[in-house]
């Protein structure tokens, strides 16, 4: 019954809106943090910022044409892959807090490696150009850095992509009064 229920909304419009909008308010956060509040981005965090980007893109991709089967797997696959992306981002960073933490040093990357074909940092650097060093805690709530946060709203959207992309497989019964 649920995956019925995603299958047919992840053929509608409405549900890419909604995914699209939660990452573009998640982008406008982190440019509140980093403009707002001058908290500068480390490279995990550009990286992370990426990620949301790449499931931003996918929501977009899908709302083009959402009940296209092609459009819609090409859309799932982006929005799975860059939720695994952005996870692994994440923690990364919590280590590097972590070891921080716990009194060792660390020392990232000055400048951001995206592919020669994607160069985000050069694109847009005042999104994906880090200026910030990697694991320090500036900010924290209920006691978890943006880092964690970040790992709990990627989990959140990975389940979430499965769930749809499970739903792909599932018959819709075209009866509306047969259970």
């Amino acid at each position: 019954m649920m995956l019925e229920w995603l299958k047919k909304s992840s053929k509608q419009r409405w549900s890419w809106l909604v995914l699209f909008l939660t990452t573009f308010l998640l982008e406008l956060a982190a440019l509140y943090f980093q403009y707002g509040l001058d908290l500068e981005p480390c490279i995990q965090c550009v990286y992370i910022r990426a990620a949301v980007a790449g499931i931003m893109l996918a929501a977009l991709l899908a709302l083009i044409a959402p009940a296209s089967s092609l459009v819609r797997w090409l859309a799932l696959l982006g929005w799975l892959a860059s939720s695994v992306y952005g996870f692994i981002a994440a923690q990364r960073l919590v280590d590097i807090e972590q070891l921080i933490a716990d009194g060792g040093f660390y020392s990232c990357q000055l400048f951001a490696e995206f592919p020669s074909w994607l160069p985000l940092d050069q694109w847009l650097p005042a999104v994906f150009d880090p200026t910030g060093p990697c694991g320090e805690i500036d900010w924290s709530f209920a006691g978890a850095s943006m880092a964690a946060w970040m790992q709990w709203i990627f989990i959140a959207y990975g389940l979430v992509a499965i769930l749809v992309l499970l739903s792909q497989w599932v018959r819709i019964n075209p009866n509306p009064y047969h259970g």
